[in-house]
Order: structure tokens, then sequence, then C-alpha cells
């Protein structure tokens, strides 16, 4: 088992930003690849960023993309999500997500353990 919990959420204005954190616990972190999701009221969850378990690939959701930056720490068994430009539209409840293989996770159909999700909400 793999225990995956969220922090950094918050309340932002348009334009500001948010560094969002995942800390993991349990089997060895450095085997996984990561990835970041986010699920909208009345919306799929969908990809934000994935990142392989050695850190060197990382791939990105097109509306994110030049915004958000994925990045991980294996000594300190950490996934961060680097948030800038905020809009909006990126107001969403975001989850942290495990798997063994990044395209997989990238596809949600590889994740195989889930956080519990945090909060970033952007005023206009």
């Amino acid at each position: 088992q793999v225990q995956l919990v969220e922090s950094g959420g918050g309340l932002v204005q348009a334009g500001g930003s948010l560094r969002l954190s995942c800390a993991a616990s349990g089997r060895t972190f450095s085997n996984y690849a990561m990835g970041w999701f986010r699920q909208a009221p009345g919306k799929e969850r969908e990809l934000v960023a994935a990142i392989t378990w050695g850190g060197r690939t990382t791939y990105y959701g097109v509306s994110v993309k030049g915004r958000f930056t994925i990045s991980r720490n294996n000594a300190s068994n950490t996934v961060y999500l680097q948030m800038n430009s905020l809009k909006p539209e990126d107001t969403a409840v975001y989850y942290c997500a495990a798997g063994l293989g990044v395209v997989a996770v990238a596809r949600r159909s590889g994740v195989d353990y889930w956080g519990q999700g945090t909060q970033v909400t952007v005023s206009s």
C-alpha cells in the first residue's frame, strides 16, 4: 500500500501562484510514477501532470502546459506541483496519484493509489 497526502491548496487570486505537495508513505516511493489530477464540480477528473519514477520525463495536460511544473524528491518521498499564472478555470480539487507506469498513470488506467485531494480556488 502507498498512502498519499496532499497539501498546499487554498484560495488565490487570478495570476497568482501555489505549490502543492504530496507526501507518500508505505512502499518504495521511487518505484512509482506520480501524477496530479484535478476535478471541478460537474466535470470529469482530468490529468494535470505526470512524472516518471526518476523524474526525467514529464507529461502535462494541454490547459496547464507552460504554467504548471511537476517535480519530485525521492529522498523525501514527495512530489510537487508548482502552479503559476493561475486562472479561475483552474479551480478544482487536486489529487495526487501513483502507479507503476507513467503513461498508464497519465491515462488514469494505471493509477493504483489516490490521495484524498486538496481544494484550489482561484478568484477572478
